[in-house]
């Protein structure tokens, strides 16, 4: 489903095309996406990006996007493997390595900002790293599709559904039905995304049921 689609979706399932309520779909649909992304982990969230860390600087800028770290690996110039740095709190760091101008590898980070991570101990070099990150797609409302529009529709309208009725301030009956249909969906996305995408039939045999 995109864009086009889901709006008249919205409309049909509404009957409602006065303009404000026109004007408000973008916001029902943002406001949907916004409430699956934090309920879901889904594979469209997950960002990777290639960066470098600075010699002398204790400190790590972090992407535009960046809403929360997945993992963060250092490169070992000697070997080319990746390393990757326990998470810690900012207190955690200052203690562990209280003098920042100790230089080592960093094992360790904290969240010091919304815009750096703190590193400890303080990079000796300017080290490669990989950051692996959530951050929220582009809305299908300025894209014009998206992952949730294309492999997981329902969630997306039903979502948006609850949304407009609440504009709506429409009968509670029809926002309860909207959002009992809604949470069916969620339940079906955590079971794809929190569950078979993070598991293989080799480690994880499939399911068996038993036949007449």
């Amino acid at each position: 489903m995109n864009y086009s689609q889901l709006v008249t979706a919205i409309e049909d399932y509404t009957g409602n095309s006065e303009s404000s309520f026109i004007a408000n779909i973008p916001l029902f649909v943002q406001q949907a996406e916004e409430r699956i992304y934090n309920s879901v982990q889904i594979p469209a969230l997950r960002k990777n990006q290639l960066g470098a860390m600075t010699s002398g600087n204790q400190y790590l800028s972090l992407p535009a996007d960046w809403l929360y770290t997945y993992s963060l690996a250092v490169i070992d110039p000697a070997s080319n493997q990746q390393m990757f740095l326990l998470n810690k709190d900012v207190n955690y760091i200052r203690q562990a390595f209280p003098n920042a101008a100790a230089n080592g590898m960093p094992t360790h980070y904290a969240v010091f900002d919304e815009d750096s991570l703190i590193l400890g101990p303080t990079p000796d070099l300017n080290y490669s790293v990989e950051l692996h990150y959530g951050y929220y797609p582009p809305s299908i409302v300025t894209a014009g599709t998206s992952w949730i529009g294309d492999n997981f529709e329902t969630v997306l309208l039903y979502g948006s559904l609850r949304e407009a009725y609440l504009y709506m301030k429409g009968d509670q009956d029809m926002v309860g039905y909207y959002e009992t249909k809604y949470q069916e969906g969620i339940l079906l996305l955590k079971q794809l995304a929190e569950g078979k995408n993070r598991q293989d039939m080799y480690r994880t045999p499939q399911a068996r049921y038993p036949v007449g």
